[in-house]
C-alpha cells in the first residue's frame, strides 16, 4: 500500500475535548479532507465520558462514512458498535481482541519503536501497526520511531503501518514514501484553524 499516491489519513482525538464545541471542529476537518479512519483517544478513565463523547464523534464519523475505533477499551468498542480498538500496550492484547470483537472489526496496535513488537502483532492479527512518536522530544521516553524503521517495515512487511507522534511538515515529507498511514491529532488540534494545520502537512507529503 506504500507504493500509491499518498499516505492516508488517520485522525485522533485530542485526549481531552469540550462536547460542545468539539463536534463541529470535527466536522470542519473532515469536510477539509478525506480522512481514513478516527481514533477516539481520550485520556479519562472515566466510562461515562468516554460514552458521551464517542456517541457524539461517532454521529459525525458516520455522516461522513469513516471508521471510528477506539484506544484500548475492548469492551467499550463492542458496547457502543464502534468498528474497532486501537491498542496501546503493543502487541499483548491483539489476539483477544481479535477474539472478543471478530473478523470483522479494526484492531490495531501502537509498537513504540519495537520493530519485534510489530511483526509479532501483525502475526496475532493486527489490521495494522502504528509506531511513534517520530518526532518531538518530550514524547513518550524519548525514543524516537526512526525513518528506516519504517522503511523496513513497508519494504519487508503487508501488515499497513501508522507514523505518528509529534509530525511536522518536514516529518511528513520525510516519512511519506515509507508509511502508510500518517496518524494526526494535536498536530493540528492544538491550532485555532484545524483544517488549515492540516492542509499544510497534507502539502508536505509532495
Amino acid at each position: 500500500m506504500a507504493e500509491t499516491d499518498q499516505p492516508q489519513l488517520y485522525l485522533i482525538t485530542p485526549p481531552e475535548f469540550d462536547l460542545s464545541e468539539f463536534p463541529e471542529r470535527l466536522d470542519a476537518v473532515l469536510d477539509s479532507a478525506e480522512i481514513a479512519c478516527i481514533r477516539l483517544s481520550l485520556a479519562t478513565r472515566d466510562e461515562d465520558r468516554i460514552m458521551r463523547a464517542a456517541d457524539a464523534v461517532r454521529e459525525v464519523a458516520h455522516r461522513h462514512d469513516i471508521a471510528l475505533v477506539i484506544d484500548t477499551h475492548v469492551v467499550l468498542a463492542q458496547r457502543l458498535g464502534l468498528d474497532g480498538v486501537h491498542l496501546t500496550d503493543g502487541s499483548r492484547s491483539v489476539r483477544h481482541a481479535r477474539k472478543e470483537l471478530g473478523g470483522d472489526a479494526i484492531v490495531g496496535a501502537f509498537c513504540g519503536a519495537s520493530r519485534h513488537d510489530g511483526m509479532t502483532a501483525g502475526e496475532s492479527g493486527a489490521d495494522y501497526v502504528s509506531f511513534g512518536p517520530v518526532g518531538g522530544a518530550s514524547l513518550g521516553d524519548g525514543t524516537l520511531a526512526e525513518r528506516e524503521l519504517f522503511a523496513w517495515w513497508s519494504e519487508m512487511i503487508e501488515v499497513p503501518v501508522v507514523a505518528e507522534g509529534g509530525l511536522t511538515p518536514e516529518l511528513v515529507s520525510e516519512l511519506a514514501p515509507v508509511t502508510d498511514f500518517f496518524g494526526i491529532g494535536e498536530e493540528i488540534w492544538s491550532q485555532d484553524d484545524a483544517p488549515a494545520a492540516l492542509k499544510a502537512l497534507i502539502d508536505a507529503m509532495g
